[in-house]
């Protein structure tokens, strides 16, 4: 590589550090993003708002042109769901029964 090159290539992984922040490798070469929440009821909002602006989207998609895709909004709300505390809950659910 020439100089000039190089110069430009330490200049980019300065500016990768300092400003692409957001996603986080992870082990299958995809990444992560995080999303913050203050609690499970937030959390729950979230998951609940996004499915709801795939219902208006569907309803209001007269012309095939949405410009909401849909698919990508389920998907990611599929991905906030909190699969393993619904699981402790029925766990703690049957203890509650059985008592």
């Amino acid at each position: 590589m020439e100089a000039n090159e190089l110069k430009d290539l330490e200049y980019i992984k300065k500016l990768s550090t300092q400003y692409l922040n957001i996603l986080k490798p992870a082990a299958d070469k995809s990444c992560n993003a995080e999303i913050k929440v203050l609690n499970y009821s937030e959390l729950g909002c979230v998951i609940t708002s996004m499915l709801k602006l795939c219902i208006m989207a569907l309803e209001n998609d007269t012309d095939n042109k949405s410009s909401i895709d849909v698919g990508l909004v389920l998907e990611q709300a599929l991905h906030l769901f909190p699969t393993d505390e619904m699981e402790l809950l029925d766990v703690i659910n049957e203890i509650l029964i059985k008592e």
